[in-house]
């Protein structure tokens, strides 16, 4: 017997910022665990939005893997600096999964959007800045978007 689904509460989110990584990959490869390993390490980046805006430092990075069901796991680890110095430790995972047609798009060089791809991140920050002690406090949300030079995510508040 099918069942339907339920909703129970409405979801609301407010927009937190866009996010531009650029990265430098480095590959592991297909190791005997099963599935392909792969670094982006973050090179420079920016953030902008209402609340939040400034630049991504290097030397993050997203330490990825890839099943053989073709499904991306993330694991990404940044800091941000705002606009007026503050830092943010900014952690998010997630899924990336792309069409046969779309990774062949992209390793053509081809940037991918949100309607090409399932790219999905759930993000967390910590921070001791006085004036942004509120992000320790929320679970925001990120949809992605795949260019050459690196990844852009759409980031949102759960509210």
């Amino acid at each position: 017997m099918a069942r339907e689904a339920v909703i129970v509460h409405k979801v609301a989110f407010r927009p937190l910022f866009t996010i531009h990584f650029e990265t430098t990959p480095q590959v592991v490869g297909d190791v005997p665990l099963g599935y392909f390993r792969r670094a982006g390490i973050i090179t420079t980046g920016s953030f902008a939005g209402e609340r939040l805006s400034g630049r991504v430092l290097p030397g993050g990075g997203d330490w990825l893997t890839k099943g053989k069901d073709g499904v991306i796991h993330l694991d990404v680890r940044t800091i941000l600096e705002t606009g007026r110095g503050a830092t943010v430790y900014m952690t998010y995972t997630g899924r990336l999964k792309m069409s046969a047609e779309a990774e062949a798009r992209f390793a053509r060089g081809e940037a991918l959007g949100p309607a090409d791809l399932y790219f999905r991140t759930a993000v967390q920050f910590e921070t001791a800045d006085q004036d942004l002690l509120w992000l320790n406090d929320i679970v925001a949300f990120g949809i992605g978007e795949r260019r050459p030079s690196g990844p852009t995510y759409h980031v949102h508040e759960l509210l």
